[in-house]
């Protein structure tokens, strides 16, 4: 009888109604062979997944269900660990580590790369944020501690709030400024609901830093809304008020 072979690609073959994966088609050995950008984004994930026991062929179909389910691999950024439990067979070690790659992804793009930026647009600093806020479930108030030639020194999270609102106090926002040397702020925070629009509480916060901002003789240049989520919007207090 004529054995019959479908490749779907992504690693995977149907042979005779039986999936089968090569061994030298799996994404552990095809990370270690060819290096992590010549996997798809099935085979990241399946990666990930794989361990423990879980053999290639359950990994990469546990990991195409995931990002069919998602829309994309970016859209996994988003998930909780709740998320993923929703599936059969995902356990509590494995929807954790999915969760905790996600945030180690967004958290190393918070690298000295980013040193010496010009943060002297409203524009540039929200494309600078874009990779940060993918996924980000509360909101996070961070400060820009610029030079004298508004180049970015560093970029501090100064809190992390619940899913519609933070709290940042004058304290925390200058005393990054002052050990930073910095000579002026901008201060950044996500709005998860995708609205960049100021609330009560964001203008009364602008007010207060302002204020603050003349004690300590380090200008507060502006303070920033971004939203979450494509497309890029923002909102600036210094476009505003011009």
């Amino acid at each position: 009888m004529n054995q019959i072979t479908l490749n779907l690609g992504d690693g995977f073959a149907f042979k005779n109604d039986l999936l089968t994966i090569a061994c030298s088609e799996q994404p552990q050995v095809r990370l270690e062979t060819f290096g992590a950008s010549a996997l798809s984004d099935t085979e990241l994930v399946a990666t990930i997944l794989q361990g423990n026991g879980t053999r290639a062929e359950k990994a990469l179909a546990e990991a195409s269900r995931l990002i069919a389910e998602a829309g994309s691999i970016a859209g996994l950024a988003s998930w909780q660990p709740a998320d993923y439990r929703r599936f059969n067979g995902m356990s509590r070690m494995k929807a954790a580590r999915l969760s905790a790659v996600a945030e180690v992804a967004r958290r190393m793009m918070r690298n000295p790369a980013t040193s010496n930026v010009l943060c002297d647009r409203a524009d540039a600093i929200a494309a600078l944020f874009w990779p940060l806020l993918p996924g980000l479930q509360v909101e996070k108030f961070w400060v820009l501690c610029l030079s004298r030639k508004n180049r970015l020194i560093r970029m501090v999270e100064v809190t992390s709030g619940t899913a519609t609102a933070t709290l940042a106090h004058p304290r925390e926002v200058y005393r990054e400024a002052l050990r930073h040397a910095a000579a002026a702020i901008v201060c950044v925070h996500n709005h998860p609901s995708g609205d960049p629009a100021p609330s009560a509480p964001d203008l009364h916060v602008t007010r207060v830093l302002r204020e603050a901002s003349k004690a300590v003789d380090i200008e507060m240049l502006d303070h920033m809304r971004v939203r979450p989520r494509a497309p890029l919007k923002f909102f600036s207090c210094c476009e505003e008020a011009s």
